[in-house]
């Protein structure tokens, strides 16, 4: 069977919908992109002065509406530059339209004004304005707080993740841009409060409308306007920043050193009960891609038992790995039998376990800061509970969810042997830039979780660019016409380019943090690295006759034999374009490259370099890496040095000799 050649968009990103960056506009110091009717990247000499300013609607379970734009006009003058447009955003039963105006001017002071208006009565969980505050020269510096009542309050960016809202009653927020410059935004028309967005993995501080204290969702009622405002100001100046002088670099610096801190985590992956029948058929894949672990998921709730503890305990075996136990208890007081129920099931099955994590069912949904938490067991009886269940087991306990929960509801780590916790990069924004950017938000993150768990083991996951569940809301959200969309377990940037450049990415973070273990996704389904077959469409691979794999399989396969080798220093010039992650193998050095961006990047090596060889994930290879994937990882090139060419979302595996 000849096979059919890829579209590019599929190659790169999974999904026919393009990606197209905003416009840029000027006025005076000052550079924005307008892209779908937000503004990003507000930058002053290529120094980020805020991330994101835009007039949002969501849902009432916090996803976010993409606005349909009508009446665009964008006047970009000598001394500034105007935008106006109209937009609606609707769904079968209600719909809200909304008019907006940007006005910037010679100075680089901005205003955006929006004024909604609801058709029908409207169900909302939040609609108006967000400003985000970017991470770099922000966290951890000072800020001048204005309130609504007036009050003036010095203050500082937080270092590390706040759990719930670092300020609140919001009117307006100056911090220094750079020596000289500052920058002073202004929110009108409501009270306003911040959430520091690193929580989900967002690289931001998020200042948002409407207090988090008031009911949600709530309902616009028709004909009743929404007006707010954002207005910033600057004052002062600064020379060209560091941005600037970066741009002008020609091409990335990697810098391969001396051993760094720690090792490489062993790398696992989930294996959800719904999965057991497709792993099974691809076992020989499953065994290929080499999973130090398993995450066997077991749901009272769901009705498994001991022939998915039987199914395990095979899966296990066929790929070689360890067998983690990850339970949700569904019982509030009758805890304890139900844990030794299931110990009794596992005897049954003959499943080893090397860890059970534990998680009530009330923890398996997000809280709101000051909201009730849902009924669970007290967690010191049920960690003890669980002991007792599995005598000589590791136990864990955490969150089945994101990080931010674990923040908000933190658990007795010294009662446990690891504490877990998944996170997901598209809880509040689904563009590309937005996914990678979150990679800067996981060391925040992991210094976080130290400083309230210790020392004790800390794992991520299983995390995938997908979400698994959605624990802000009844259900993630339905994706029927593969696009990018938020908080979605069917993600199509999972089975393409992109996914394996982001798992580079995030693997090369948490190692960097010294994280215990990591699990990655799935080995089949909507989180998988292996192909099969299902209700939604997978543009392609739904063509393809055999096993395909995604390119992800491939990292996840060299990752994984990479476990527990020493780590060395690589750095990279610009972490936000090009992901580095080296350690030792054998006498030499294992290099892994990763272009986090739709550009070309030429990735200039220096230090401890040496001879070697190199496989090249990209455009060129896409079609035999999935479809041939034995045969792609026998095809290493020879590698005499140089500089290394990544097309857009490439990623390279180099093994070198000592240098």
């Amino acid at each position: 069977m000849k096979i059919p050649k890829p579209p590019r968009l599929i190659v790169l990103c999974g999904t026919e919908q393009p990606d197209v960056p905003g416009r840029v506009l000027r006025a005076g110091p000052l550079t924005v992109e307008f892209d779908k009717g937000q503004l990003r990247y507000l930058k002053v000499n290529g120094i980020e002065v805020l991330r994101v300013v835009a007039f949002l609607v969501r849902d009432e379970n916090w996803g976010t509406y993409a606005p349909q734009l009508d009446g665009l006009a964008i006047d970009q003058r000598a001394d500034g530059f105007t935008i106006a447009y109209e937009a609606v955003c609707r769904r079968a039963d209600q719909a809200i339209a909304y008019a907006a105006r940007i006005e910037a001017d010679a100075n680089g002071n901005l205003s955006f004004t929006g004024k909604a208006l609801p058709r029908t009565d409207f169900l909302t969980a939040r609609t108006g304005f967000v400003v985000q505050h970017p991470l770099r020269g922000v966290a951890g510096h000072p800020v001048r707080i204005e309130h609504v009542d007036g009050r003036i309050v010095e203050s500082r960016f937080p270092e590390l993740v706040d759990p719930v809202q670092p300020v609140l009653d919001i009117r307006e927020l100056r911090h220094q841009v750079a020596p000289g410059l500052h920058a002073t935004v202004r929110m009108e028309g409501d009270s306003f409060e911040m959430e520091d967005h690193r929580n989900w993995s967002d690289a931001s501080f998020k200042t948002y409308v409407r207090p988090l204290s008031r009911p949600w969702p709530y309902v616009l009622k028709a004909g009743e306007p929404v007006e707010q405002a954002i207005r910033l100001t600057l004052s002062g100046s600064a020379g060209a920043g560091a941005g600037a002088s970066a741009a002008a670099r020609h091409g990335i610096g990697v810098t391969i050193g001396a051993p760094a801190h720690g090792h490489l985590p062993p790398l696992g992956m989930a294996l959800p009960a719904e999965e057991i029948e497709a792993a099974t058929a691809r076992g020989d894949l499953l065994a290929l891609a080499a999973p130090s672990y398993l995450l066997c998921q077991f749901d009272p709730r769901l009705k498994h038992g001991v022939g998915e503890l039987r199914a395990y305990k095979a899966l296990c075996r066929k790929a070689g790995a360890l067998a983690v136990l990850e339970v949700v208890v569904a019982s509030v007081d009758a805890f304890g039998a139900e844990l030794r129920r299931l110990a009794g099931l596992v005897g049954e099955a003959g499943l080893t376990l090397s860890g059970v994590a534990v998680c009530p069912v009330g923890d398996l949904k997000s809280v709101l800061p000051g909201g009730p938490r849902p009924p669970a067991p007290p967690l010191e009886a049920l960690y003890a509970a669980a002991r007792a269940a599995f005598p000589g087991i590791p136990i864990g306990g955490g969150m089945f969810s994101f990080f931010t929960e674990l923040n908000r509801k933190r658990v007795p780590a010294q009662l446990l042997d690891f504490v877990h916790n998944g996170t997901c990069p598209i809880v509040h924004a689904a563009d590309d830039r937005s996914v990678m950017e979150t990679l800067e938000a996981l060391p925040y993150q992991v210094t976080t979780a130290r400083s309230f768990i210790g020392d004790t083991a800390y794992r991520i996951g299983p995390s995938g660019i997908g979400c698994r569940d959605n624990p802000h809301g009844a259900s993630w959200t339905p994706n029927p016409n593969n696009l990018r969309v938020c908080l979605t377990k069917l993600d199509p940037r999972q089975r393409a380019l992109f996914g394996a450049a982001w798992t580079v990415g995030y693997v090369a973070t948490l190692a960097r943090c010294g994280i215990d273990r990591l699990a990655l996704g799935t080995p089949t389904g909507p989180l998988g690295i292996i192909y099969r077959q299902g209700a939604h469409r997978q543009p392609w691979f739904d063509a393809l006759g055999g096993t395909p794999v995604f390119p992800a399989f491939h990292v996840f396969c060299g990752l994984a034999r990479g476990a527990g080798r020493a780590l060395l220093k690589a750095d990279s010039s610009d972490a936000q374009k090009v992901q580095s992650l080296a350690y030792r193998s054998g006498d030499g050095t294992t290099l892994w490259l990763a272009n986090l961006t739709a550009d070309n990047q030429v990735v200039e090596l220096s230090g401890s370099v040496g001879a070697g060889s190199i496989g090249v994930l990209d455009e060129s290879s896409f079609v035999q890496a999935c479809t041939d994937p034995r045969g792609f990882q026998a095809e290493w090139r020879p590698y005499s040095g140089g500089a290394i060419t990544l097309g857009a979302y490439a990623v390279a595996f180099v093994a070198m000799s000592a240098g």
